[in-house]
């Protein structure tokens, strides 16, 4: 698994400019809830795992802890320093997880902001176990898609060219419900659970949304792992297609609602 999980997390490295610009944050709201629930503050020491561009990287240097961010993609993690280099309490290292030389250090906290999905569970809760002083915490951040009833909906806007440019895909689909997902607190969400090594998470959801016009939101989805995965020619042309249908069907401005979650769980 953990080759593969690798490779498609890759695919963010071919765009990293796009992928910083275009990406959701994480509201104020869910660090300020992390600081509380862990105890976090200026004289901690916080492991982030896939930073990325470094955008859940800025709120956690705000809050003045040290920060080691560790990011396999050699051109998201450079991109990653030039928007952190005004921050003296971030480190950002060139790594996987999986293959990431600790040195013996230990933290008081793991954040995973939309990252570990992408790392091999054989080895990715272990790890973050032995990285953990005792009583410290995991905190994996995400974005869950949702929609609204009665609101115009993109994927139910453009099925049809989905299924023309893409058929049979099976991603393809509405998002699920808003008020359906909230009622998921079902432990660690999609990735594998991790047994006894923590104890059972903490969840908590903050509703948000960015609004895109048609080429705005074309350049969205390029960011993404489905649609990075189809053949460029495919991809193109799907993606031109969107957005020529949310300029005529949809006045040129379409949403894209999230649930934001955070799960935080502390090391047994």
């Amino acid at each position: 698994m953990a080759g593969p999980r690798r490779d498609l997390g890759g695919v963010f490295n071919e765009v990293p400019e796009l992928y910083d610009r275009v990406r959701p944050g994480y509201p104020d709201g869910l660090f300020a809830d992390l600081t509380t629930i862990t105890g976090v503050a200026e004289r901690s020491s916080v492991l982030e795992v896939g930073c990325g561009t470094g955008q859940a990287t800025r709120s956690l240097a705000a809050l003045g802890c040290s920060v080691t961010a560790v990011e396999p993609g050699a051109a998201m993690a450079a991109l990653a320093r030039r928007r952190l280099a005004a921050f003296g309490n971030v480190a950002v290292e060139t790594s996987s997880f999986e293959e990431w030389d600790d040195r013996g250090r230990r933290f008081d906290v793991l954040v995973a902001a939309s990252a570990w999905h992408w790392v091999d569970p054989s080895i990715g809760w272990r790890r973050a176990h032995d990285l953990l002083h005792s009583g410290g915490w995991v905190a994996l951040l995400g974005n869950v898609v949702v929609r609204r009833p009665g609101e115009p909906e993109v994927y139910a806007e453009t099925a049809d060219l989905h299924e023309r440019f893409s058929p049979g895909n099976p991603d393809w689909g509405h998002p699920p419900l808003e008020d359906d997902v909230r009622t998921t607190d079902d432990g660690w969400g999609l990735v594998d659970g991790p047994g006894r090594l923590f104890g059972p998470p903490i969840v908590r959801w903050y509703p948000t949304v960015q609004w895109f016009t048609g080429d705005g939101f074309a350049d969205l989805l390029r960011s993404t792992s489905m649609y990075r995965g189809l053949d460029r020619d495919v991809r193109e042309r799907l993606l031109d297609a969107i957005a020529e249908r949310i300029r005529t069907r949809m006045g040129d401005r379409a949403p894209r609602r999230y649930l934001s979650v955070l799960r935080v769980g502390q090391r047994s």
